[in-house]
Formats: structure tokens, sequence, C-alpha cells
């Protein structure tokens, strides 16, 4: 497997958590968004406007996070499954960029729509806070890094050669 410069991995950092910062600011534009529905903005503005910013940055970048965040464990020491908490985030960023593709998004567009129900209205904002305390939860999974090695990723320890006292 190949391994990064010290500088490939700093630039592979960096683009993580550039997509992953621009990601969390999607879904708190989002979120904002919502609330402002909830509370009366007009709703042919609302609406459309976060259909548009889930279509066209939060979806995206929630592809791109999952992408980058990959390629860097493959290409860094970390690894993919060595650490139980690069586990957990690979997990749940791959359940929040299912939930984004195949749940927030459909259901922001018909939230923009003329029909659109309370429920689907009340949805731009759940997803989005959800969404945002995950993030943040994974955030703070990746400054601490809690749990330690998976056992199976754990080489065995080496043996040495012992021989029995008084040979040579």
């Amino acid at each position: 497997m190949t391994r990064l410069s010290p500088d490939g991995r700093k630039t592979l950092l960096t683009l993580h958590l550039v997509t992953a910062l621009g990601w969390l600011g999607a879904d708190l534009v989002l979120l904002t968004l919502g609330i402002a529905g909830l509370r009366g903005a007009d709703p042919e503005v609302v609406y459309p406007a976060a259909a548009l910013v889930a279509t066209w940055l939060f979806a995206p970048l929630s592809v791109l996070v999952w992408v980058v965040g990959v390629t860097s464990a493959l290409l860094t020491p970390w690894g993919l499954l060595r650490w139980r908490w690069v586990v957990v985030k690979l997990v749940l960023t791959t359940v929040m960029i299912g939930l984004v593709l195949f749940a927030l998004t459909p259901n922001l567009r018909a939230a923009a729509g003329p029909d659109a129900t309370a429920h689907q209205r009340l949805d731009v904002v759940v997803a989005p806070a959800v969404s945002t305390g995950l993030l943040v939860t994974m955030t703070v999974i990746s400054t601490w890094k809690p749990w330690g090695r998976n056992r199976r990723a754990v080489p065995p320890p080496r043996r040495t050669a012992v021989t029995p006292a008084g040979r040579r």
C-alpha cells in the first residue's frame, strides 16, 4: 500500500478539514433556513433556497468528505479499519450520506413545492439539527481519538529466538 509523504498527508488532511467544515457550514445554513421557514419566513423563498443548498452544496460535500476521508485513511498510517474511532467515523459518515442523498435532498425538493406538508417542512429543521450533532460528534472523535486499536488490526507480537541455557 502506498504511503504519502508528510506534505501529502498534510495536504490530504487540509482537504478533509475544508470539505468537512464546508459540510458543517452547509448543514447550518439548512438548519437556519428551516428555522426561518417555521418562524414565518416566506416559504416561496426559504424552501427553494434550502433545496438549492442541499442539491448543489450539501450533497456533493457529503460525498466529497467521505471520498477524501477514505482516501486519507488508506494512504496514511491510520488505516481504514485499524482504529475504532476511524471505523465509527466511517460508519457515521456513510449512514449520513445515505440519509442526505435518499431522504433529506428529495424531502427538501418536496418541501419547496406548493403542496408541501407541515411534516416535510419540519424535517427541514430536524434533519439538519441531527446532522449537525453528528458532525460535531465526529469532530470530537477525530480530536480525542478514543477507544484504541481494533484487535484484529494489531499485529501479533514478534517472537525472539530463545535458546536453552548453556547452549550457544
